[in-house]
């Protein structure tokens, strides 16, 4: 609710005097609340947002404005924003009845007209923004962006909504095979590349474990893990009858990946964090 003052002059014969300070209130018919489908975000992901706008008027407001500045925020000299909006995936409700889609610019913020809210009722927009190198994912990394309503001689009225980045490991694991080809009765190693792009480790209480299912079942085999030469019963399981293989719950562990920020142009870079499991036996 918006305050103004007011203040009057009375002169008469070379004097004047003032009124008292009129104190009175705009009573705002328009709310804005922004709420996003998801609290957390990671790399290359997608965020949902809803925009509801209520009108507690007893006039139709047509051809609003709805301005977000998809997390802008300043860096050095310029600005960087981290968030994209995705093509084609708005979607605007009136009354809860979807309706044609209005025109939609995202060449810097996303600015959407053409928004109509009945008297008495409200409108919902839906829409989809995708996380660019621009986005902090470090630990304490988060995104604030506003959505700001105006037009149709309203005061502008904005709502914000902040993210933080997931906080967790990411992981992919890659196996390969040498020699390629590898002669009957000869020795084959596997190499298991471990890579973690999360900003969070993964330790021995994560109870992460690996197993493969080796065809043609291998005999003899040796294992080490970054390195440290395993023990069949201790750190790992193997039976030869079958060719399972299984780490033991708890030894596969893998550090945080390393987040660089490029001081010039804003992007952060990602150095995964890498374990390597090497398994090695005859076939």
């Amino acid at each position: 609710m918006a305050q103004f003052t007011n203040q009057a002059q009375l002169t008469y014969k070379n004097t004047t005097t003032n009124s008292n300070v009129a104190v009175g209130e705009i009573l705002e018919v328009i709310s804005v609340t922004k709420t996003a489908v998801t609290a957390t975000y990671g790399q290359n992901d997608t965020i949902t947002y809803i925009i509801s706008i209520i009108n507690s008027g007893v006039s139709a407001l047509n051809n609003l404005t709805l301005t977000d500045n998809l997390g802008a925020y300043n860096f050095g000299q310029g600005t960087l924003t981290p968030l994209e909006y995705t093509e084609n995936s708005i979607q605007y409700y009136v009354n809860g009845v979807l309706q044609s889609a209005p025109t939609v610019n995202s060449e810097d913020a996303l600015i959407i007209t053409g928004v109509n809210v009945p008297a008495g009722g409200n409108a919902i927009i839906v829409y989809e923004v995708s996380v660019n190198s621009f986005a902090p994912i470090e630990q304490s990394g988060q995104i604030t962006n506003v959505a700001t309503v105006s037009g149709a001689n309203i005061s502008p009225v904005s709502a914000q909504e902040t993210v933080t980045a997931q906080n967790a490991p990411n992981l992919t694991i890659t196996k390969s095979i040498s020699p390629v080809p590898v002669a009957e009765n000869g020795t084959v190693t596997y190499t298991f590349l471990i890579q973690n792009t999360g900003n969070t480790p993964v330790v021995a209480t994560d109870n992460a474990f690996i197993t493969d299912l080796f065809n043609p079942i291998l005999s003899s085999i040796t294992a080490t893990f970054n390195g440290q030469v395993w023990t069949e019963g201790v750190e790992y399981n193997y039976n030869q009858t079958t060719g399972l293989f299984e780490s033991v719950q708890s030894e596969i562990t893998v550090p945080a990946a390393t987040f660089t920020r490029d001081p010039v142009s804003g992007a952060w870079s990602i150095t995964p964090g890498t374990s390597t499991l090497v398994v090695t036996g005859t076939i």
